[in-house]
C-alpha cells in the first residue's frame, strides 16, 4: 500500500515587514481511490470576519482592521517575490492582485475586485471583474515566464460571503496554479480529448450547439460566450459560461474577458432577484501555453445558503467543484491528540 503525498513551497514578502516567508503545501493522495487534499497548516491562523460581519449594521461599516480595504491594502497584503513581479502587486482598476498569505498552492494569488468592503450581487459591475480578470492574466503571464519547469494548471476561484467557505467578506477571487491538475480538471482533459477522438469534435462546442437547439438549459450567447444550466449539477442553481474560442485562460483577449464579464455579471443581478447572496465559481482550464483542439475553457457558478451571522461554511469551490479539501490541522496532529483519551492512564476518564 502506498501513501503519496508531494510538497510544494511557495515564497512571499509577509507584511508588515515584508520579509520572505515559505510556506509548505502538501498535496496527498487515499491509497485507495486516489481522492487528494492540500494541507497548510498556517492556515488555520487566517483572520475571519464572521463575527464583526455579524454585529448590528456591519454592511453599514467598512472595518478598520479590514487587509483588502483601501487604506490598508499597501501595509497588510504581502507582496510577490521582485523576481516574479518587480512591483510586489499588480494593480488594475479598483482590483489589486498579491500573494495569498495561507496559499493552498505552490502559487496562490488573492485579487481584490472593489475598493467597498460589502458589495451586494446586484452591484457587481463588468468593470470589476474584467479588471479582475485583466489583472489575473498579468500574473498568469508572469508566471509562464518565471516558472519553466513544465505545465502550469490555473485556477480562477471566487467564494462570496461565509457560506461560500469565504473567511474575508470583502469581495475577492483566488488564482491558484500547480504544475499539475486537480483530480476533476484531469477528468474533464481526459474525456474531452476521448470525445474528440470517438467523434472528431469537440465536446463543449457540440454542447452549446445541442444545448441552444433544445433550449430547455440554454440562457444566451453573447459574443465568445454562451451561457446555459448544466443538466447534472455539481450545486443549486449551477450556471455554466463556456468560452468558445479559448482553452485555457492565459489566452483570454480583452473582448473575451468582457463578454465573460458582462455574462457572469447579469447571472448576478437575476441571483439577486431571486435572493441569493452568496456563491462559489470556479473555471475549469487547460494547461497555459497550450490549445488543444479537443478543449474548451469553461466556468461553473453555484448559489449557497442564505448568509446568517456567525456562520460560515468549511466547504468551498476547491471542494464543491474540484473534489479536493481544503485542510488545515494535519491528520498526524489530529490522531496524536485523540490517543490520550484511549491510553490506560485516561486523563480524561473521569469527564467521559
Amino acid at each position: 500500500m502506498e501513501f503519496r503525498r508531494e510538497i510544494a513551497v511557495t515564497s512571499l514578502l509577509a507584511p508588515p515587514d515584508f520579509k520572505e516567508e515559505l510556506h509548505t503545501i502538501e498535496f496527498r493522495e487515499d491509497p485507495l481511490t486516489g481522492v487528494s487534499c492540500r494541507i497548510n497548516t498556517h492556515r488555520a491562523r487566517r483572520p475571519r470576519q464572521i463575527e464583526k460581519a455579524a454585529l448590528p449594521n456591519y454592511n453599514l461599516t467598512t472595518p478598520q482592521d479590514c487587509a483588502f480595504c483601501p487604506q490598508n491594502i499597501e501595509c497588510l497584503t504581502p507582496q510577490f517575490p521582485p523576481a516574479l513581479l518587480s512591483d510586489g502587486r499588480i494593480r488594475q482598476g479598483e482590483c489589486y492582485l498579491f500573494p495569498n498569505l495561507f496559499p493552498l498552492a505552490e502559487h496562490h494569488a488573492v485579487g481584490i475586485l472593489s475598493q467597498e468592503h460589502i458589495v451586494g450581487l446586484n452591484q457587481f459591475t463588468t468593470k470589476m471583474i474584467a479588471d479582475n480578470l485583466l489583472g489575473t492574466i498579468k500574473y498568469l503571464l508572469a508566471l509562464q515566464t518565471h516558472d519553466n519547469r513544465g505545465r502550469l494548471y490555473p485556477i480562477y476561484l471566487w467564494n462570496h460571503l461565509p457560506p461560500s467557505a469565504a473567511s474575508i467578506i470583502h469581495p475577492h477571487t483566488h488564482i491558484l496554479v500547480d504544475r499539475k491538475p486537480t483530480i476533476y480538471q484531469q477528468r474533464l482533459l481526459e474525456c474531452s480529448r476521448d470525445y474528440f477522438r470517438r467523434t472528431g469534435k469537440n465536446f463543449w462546442h457540440d454542447l452549446v450547439e445541442e444545448e441552444e437547439k433544445r433550449g430547455e438549459r440554454f440562457i444566451a450567447s453573447l459574443g465568445s460566450n454562451s451561457v446555459i444550466t448544466s443538466y447534472a449539477p455539481q450545486g443549486n442553481r449551477e450556471v455554466l459560461f463556456l468560452f468558445h474560442q479559448a482553452s485555457n485562460l492565459a489566452e483570454l483577449s480583452e473582448n473575451q474577458i468582457e463578454d465573460f464579464a458582462v455574462c457572469l455579471t447579469r447571472v448576478l443581478h437575476g441571483y439577486s432577484q431571486m435572493g441569493i447572496d452568496s456563491f462559489n465559481l470556479s473555471s475549469f482550464s487547460g494547461p497555459i501555453g497550450e490549445s488543444p483542439e479537443y478543449y474548451s475553457l469553461h466556468a461553473k457558478l453555484i448559489s449557497r445558503p442564505p448568509y446568517q451571522p456567525f456562520y460560515r461554511n468549511d466547504t468551498g469551490p476547491l471542494e464543491r467543484f474540484h473534489y479536493e479539501s481544503d485542510i488545515e490541522v494535519e491528520p498526524e496532529v489530529v490522531a496524536k491528540e485523540l490517543r490520550a483519551f484511549f491510553s490506560e492512564d485516561n486523563p480524561y476518564a473521569n469527564e467521559i
